[in-house]
């Protein structure tokens, strides 16, 4: 299978719907690749190659359309817990046996991926570089001389060198996007919550968050809409609704830097490329707004000047005094000075980052999103080791304050440049305003037309977006107003449109309520808990829309549904409290076939 196979994760799940090309033998593919690749350094622990095509032989006797995964190989960074494997960090003696997957991953799982290992990091992902491990030091995908990029260099490597089409990083101050422009990929960095931490071995705790690396946007935003959503076991998990990918807004405003305020330490072709983003933005429609970046520079200087490096050392804190020597010696540096910060310390800087949080409120008043370099230049790996925590601290420069500032943000190659090196830029906005950059970034990364990662594969044409006609709304119906039932007449009476007939993610019940007309009730349930429920999407205005929401009894609600192929509409659920007298109708897999089977029974 070469490069004319499907790589993405849109092609390789299309492909085995439709049998093209098996679960089974794509993770084939996958480990004859990582043979081929022949790097010890970027998996610190790989499964068996015959117990994940067992695993992939099992999920034929499952509803592929209920899987928006189905069969997809993915890598997992070493500091997230996954069944079956230690969890390091990077740090054999810290090594640990897990009892169950992260929430990340449970619900990766439950979509249809399969899990085939744990891949190499900067130790307790304390780094931007990626050659800070005892395992070594994984090659870049693009050019062998560059740093992987860190601190999720194995994730990143992977999914550039074509072994997976989908990886795990974490983000804290930049992982999940210096990585992602340093192999030529996509790295979608969620708001603060958006995704569980549960089952992450902590960086900083109240700034950890669990990142996405693919070859195109709409791949990472389907599996940030897979392990999207609250999670009662992360204290630190938000209620934060994913909106669905829209077309390329008409009045989009970009921020960008004040002349003479951009920082490429001499780059000059870097400086070049970005000069080259800009325009394309431009000729996209957007329209570019300068806004005064030096508030967050001085709020990333607060990452490791300030009193997070505490919470590093609290991680390791008892490794240190025990066994100082298992530590490798950068991250021992940077991490031993959280013992000398007091708690007047703290204070002083949270009480000086709340003023600049006042401050980049105020910028995004009046701007969509911002758009920087994701880092000012690249270093070869003998750069890095000459100089290690500079020229990571360098690396660091557009990256560091996002996550004290609340926002989101999505790294997209933007160019390959004459000397090889791969440029790429940052979309970052406010926390929950992840769709929409997507739904620019998608546009942008298609527009440069570049090869995706480093296997010179051509970006296929982006996507239709469906159910988002302007000033239509869709809405996911699963009982009495599906098309031929009972109340179906209300949408034709508001001149809805019936725009598809497709089925929720697995994770939701259906129960039949005591209702005149009867009526089901769907609820959403723990990933792996519940059935992919067949359902119908309708379109209405939004003055109708309003109506018909306005006209809804108790005890129906309207929320978030997920659908299978990762978009989430609002639909119809029902309210929890009224169940008890409800009949669990699950296993008919939706309304329709319930009532078939009730009216000959």
């Amino acid at each position: 299978m070469g490069a004319e196979q499907p790589e993405t994760i849109a092609a390789i799940v299309a492909a085995h719907r439709a049998g093209t090309v098996t679960p089974a033998q794509t993770i084939a593919r996958t480990y004859q690749r990582i043979r081929d690749h022949n790097d010890p350094a970027l998996f610190i622990s790989l499964r068996d190659e015959k117990d994940a095509i067992a695993e992939a032989e099992k999920l034929a006797a499952k509803d592929a359309a209920g899987l928006p995964l189905y069969g997809i190989p993915v890598a997992v960074k070493d500091n997230i817990d996954a069944l079956g494997f230690p969890t390091t960090a990077a740090c054999p003696a810290f090594s640990y046996t897990p009892t169950h997957d992260s929430t990340a991953v449970e619900r990766l799982r439950a979509a249809g991926a399969i899990v085939i290992g744990k891949t190499n990091l900067d130790q307790f992902a304390t780094g931007l570089v990626g050659v800070r491990s005892p395992y070594g030091i994984p090659r870049n995908s693009i050019r062998e001389n560059l740093i992987p990029g860190g601190s999720s260099s194995g994730s990143s490597t992977a999914v550039g060198a074509g072994l997976v089409p989908l990886s795990l990083g974490t983000d804290t101050a930049g992982s999940g996007r210096v990585p992602a422009m340093l192999n030529n990929i996509v790295g979608l960095k969620p708001s603060l919550g958006m995704i569980s931490t549960a089952g992450l071995v902590p960086a900083c705790r109240t700034l950890d968050c669990i990142s996405v690396f693919a070859l195109t946007v709409d791949d990472a935003a389907l599996a940030l809409s897979v392990m999207a959503g609250p999670d009662q076991a992360d204290p630190f998990s938000r209620d934060r609704p994913l909106g669905a990918l829209t077309p390329f807004p008409s009045n989009m405003r970009l921020g960008v830097p004040r002349s003479g305020q951009l920082i490429f330490f001499g780059d000059k072709k870097a400086e070049a490329a970005y000069a080259d983003a800009l325009k394309r933005w431009t000729s996209l429609g957007a329209t570019l707004v300068e806004f005064d970046l030096e508030p967050f520079y001085e709020t990333a200087r607060l990452l490791y000047e300030g009193p997070w490096v505490a919470e590093r050392y609290l991680v390791i804190k008892n490794l240190l005094a025990s066994a100082p020597d298992a530590i490798h010696p950068v991250t021992r540096e940077i991490t031993a000075a959280g013992a000398r910060l007091t708690a007047a310390d703290t204070f002083s800087a949270l009480y000086r980052l709340q003023g600049l949080r006042k401050i980049a409120e105020r910028t995004f008043a009046n701007i969509d999103a911002l758009v920087l370099p994701t880092a000012p230049t690249a270093y070869t790996t003998a750069q890095v080791l000459a100089n290690p925590i500079e020229l990571n601290s360098r690396l660091g420069t557009y990256t560091n304050f996002v996550n004290l500032l609340d926002l989101c943000g999505l790294a997209v190659p933007a160019a390959m440049r004459a000397d090889g090196i791969p440029f790429g830029i940052t979309l970052l906005a406010p926390a929950g305003r992840d769709a929409l950059l997507a739904s620019i970034g998608r546009v942008f990364h298609a527009d440069t037309k570049l090869t995706l990662g480093a296997k010179g594969v051509p970006q296929a044409p982006l996507a239709p977006l469906r159910a988002d006609g302007g000033d239509e709304i869709p809405i996911a119906v699963v009982g009495a107003h599906l098309s031929g039932m009972a109340l179906n007449g209300e949408l034709k009476a508001l001149n809805g449109k019936l725009i598809e007939a497709t089925r929720t993610t697995p994770d939701y019940k259906l129960y039949a309520l005591q209702t005149t007309p009867p009526k089901p009730g769907m609820l959403r349930v723990e990933a792996g808990k519940g059935a992919s429920i067949e359902l119908e999407i309708w379109s209405l205005s939004s003055s109708a829309f309003g109506k018909f929401v306005n006209a809804i009894p108790a005890p129906m609600a309207i929320g978030t549904v997920r659908l299978a192929d990762g978009r989430c509409v609002k639909g119809f659920l029902v309210e929890p409290e009224v169940l008890g007298e409800a009949r669990d109708i699950t296993s008919y897999g939706g309304w329709r076939k319930f009532v078939a089977e009730s009216a000959t029974g």
